[in-house]
């Protein structure tokens, strides 16, 4: 086992991978949904990685799955305890991105026009 000298790392790559934020975020402001609507309100991402992340994020128990056997099968999502921990985290970034993020886009572009 390799030491990470910063604890953030870990939980860093555990909620802020490629899709697990909009997946969260969406289901913390939808409740349960079912995967259809998930695609609908996360319309970039593919199924397929949809359901690889819905996968992940379930084994790491920040989502849970919800079947009922009816025809057609029908298939929810919902946040668990666990995740919804992170709504203090994720409130506290969208106060710093609305009071912060128009000061690194103007980092941006005096770093870009000293090029």
């Amino acid at each position: 086992m390799t030491f990470d000298p910063c604890p953030v790392t870990p939980v860093a790559e555990l909620v802020f991978g490629k899709w697990t934020t909009q997946v969260l975020w969406t289901l913390a402001h939808h409740g349960r949904t079912r995967f259809t609507e998930l695609q609908r309100l996360v319309p970039a991402i593919t199924p397929k990685v949809l359901a690889q992340r819905l996968r992940q994020m379930e084994r790491d128990g920040l989502v849970g799955r919800t079947y009922h056997a009816e025809m057609p099968p029908r298939v929810e999502y919902e946040m668990t305890p666990l995740a919804r921990t992170l709504l203090p985290v994720f409130h506290t970034l969208v106060d710093w991105s609305d009071t912060h993020l128009g000061e690194v886009e103007r980092a941006r572009e005096r770093y870009d026009a000293a090029l």
